[in-house]
C-alpha cells in the first residue's frame, strides 16, 4: 500500500524513536489522505500518529531478530534527508 515506508526491523543500530514516528506519520498521511494539517484535523491526526508509533514500537520489540538487514537505508539515515531537515529547522 505505501511503498515509501522503509522497513525498520533489523536495522543496525536499531530503529530510533524518530524513525518509528516518521514511518507512523507517513502511514497515517497515506491512509487518511491528509497531506497538510489544519486545525480541524490536527488532533485526530496526531493522536493516530502517537498510537501507530506505540504499536510499531511494541511490534518491533516483540519480533525476533532478522537474518538480514532491510534492503534499503531508512530516509532519516540518508545524508541528503538529514541536510534537508537541518535546513528547515535551522
Amino acid at each position: 500500500m505505501c511503498r515509501n515506508i522503509t522497513e525498520l526491523r533489523g536495522l543496525e543500530p536499531a530503529a530510533t524513536a524518530e524513525e518509528i514516528e516518521a514511518a507512523a506519520r507517513q502511514y497515517v498521511r497515506k491512509v487518511s489522505g491528509i497531506a497538510k494539517l489544519s486545525e480541524a484535523n490536527r488532533e485526530a491526526f496526531e493522536t493516530a500518529v502517537a498510537e501507530v508509533t506505540e504499536t510499531t514500537t511494541r511490534l518491533l520489540d516483540a519480533l525476533p531478530a532478522r537474518r538480514q538487514p532491510p534492503p534499503t537505508i531508512p530516509p532519516l539515515r540518508r545524508p541528503e534527508v538529514r541536510a534537508r531537515i537541518a535546513a528547515r529547522s535551522g
